[in-house]
């Protein structure tokens, strides 16, 4: 947010853009194999991350990102296919550049491949499920969106050589109703990913206080009530004072077996006090996985396990927690659950 406090400004978007990349890796070929010479160590600090374009736009706003970034990946798309001679300690040294589209929100990542907003049907930018589907199948899907194929689609979607309808247009191009201008990495964005899985555990804690699991109906004032119940209850216990969005810090805070059992306190059933603490005790097993730069050395036992914990939470959500989950299931759900195996 860049906007004018004082003073009557010129007439330009009140939000900023930066696009920025980060030098990972740099390796010498050496005997038919690659030596890697230099490694990134920290690649989310903000100090290996060069900023390339700032911009005065929203990223919202498909024209002005268009226009001022296709230059940008027409010379990115040039430089895959090209060469870079520099003379380094007087002998011609030749460079060849790898680009990997990582750090994109999935509202970015949306809008950069051309597909339709999160509140689609078609609930992933890595995989062609929809959210009915989702829900009855939480685990088990493949990565199989790419760039080349949004493309395809694309141009199917443009012109319809098929003489289909719109409806069934939709679901032979899965969702891809504009033209992908930037080839993103499979990824997951673990901030959004923390505060989406936030906000649905918060909405949890809410409707297990109302025990909506034997009382489906309640009215809209009862859900207030037990809001407001959970908002004091989570200051007093916390010292988690509410907010009215989620985000990063109150996700990070949320997050934590101390949380549940501050909740705890405020359900009656024992057995739904179970499975809750469990839910909970599964999700930060799994968390670590997708928050670390690199899992396989940081947290191994975790990654290994991670398998059998997504479908134990996914068993849970099926059974205990029914009530929500019959027919539908978040986005950052669906992705923690059945890609970041196959991301990492």
């Amino acid at each position: 947010d860049v906007s004018e406090k004082h003073g009557c400004g010129p007439a330009v978007p009140e939000k900023a853009v930066r696009f920025s990349f980060t030098v990972m890796t740099i390796a010498v070929p050496h005997n038919k194999d690659n030596i890697r010479i230099f490694e990134e160590s920290k690649p989310n600090s903000e100090l290996c991350c060069k900023p390339l374009c700032l911009m005065l736009a929203d990223e919202s706003d498909h024209e002005t990102l268009t226009a001022i970034l296709s230059p940008l990946i027409a010379e990115r798309e040039d430089m895959k296919s090209s060469e870079l001679l520099l003379e380094l300690g007087g002998i011609l040294r030749t460079f060849k550049f790898v680009f990997r589209g990582t750090g994109y929100d999935e509202k970015l990542v949306r809008e950069v491949e051309g597909l339709e907003a999160s509140g689609s049907v078609y609930i992933c930018t890595l995989c062609d499920s929809t959210r009915l589907e989702a829900s009855q199948n939480i685990v088990f899907h493949s990565i199989t969106r790419s760039h080349t194929e949004n493309l395809e689609r694309y141009e199917m979607w443009r012109s319809n050589s098929h003489h289909e309808s719109a409806d069934d247009l939709r679901d032979r191009v899965k969702g891809v109703s504009a033209k992908p201008f930037i080839e993103t990495l499979p990824s997951i964005d673990a901030l959004h990913c923390d505060i989406g899985n936030a906000a649905e555990f918060f909405k949890i804690f809410q409707l297990e206080i109302g025990e909506v699991y034997k009382n489906p109906d309640a009215s809209k004032e009862e859900r207030k009530r037990w809001q407001s119940t959970l908002d004091k209850h989570l200051r007093k216990k916390m010292n988690l004072k509410p907010i009215m969005r989620m985000n990063g810090n109150f996700a990070r805070k949320l997050m934590a077996h101390e949380t549940v059992e501050a909740v705890c306190e405020l359900i009656r059933s024992e057995e739904r006090r179970v499975a809750l603490r469990e839910l909970m005790d599964l999700y930060l097993k799994m968390k670590p996985v997708w928050r670390s730069s690199c899992p396989a050395k940081e947290c191994p036992e975790l990654l290994c396990q991670y398998s059998f914990n997504s479908q134990r939470f996914a068993e849970l959500l099926s059974t205990k927690f029914k009530y929500r989950y019959e027919g539908k299931i978040t986005n950052y759900f669906h992705k923690t659950l059945a890609h970041v195996p196959e991301i990492i």
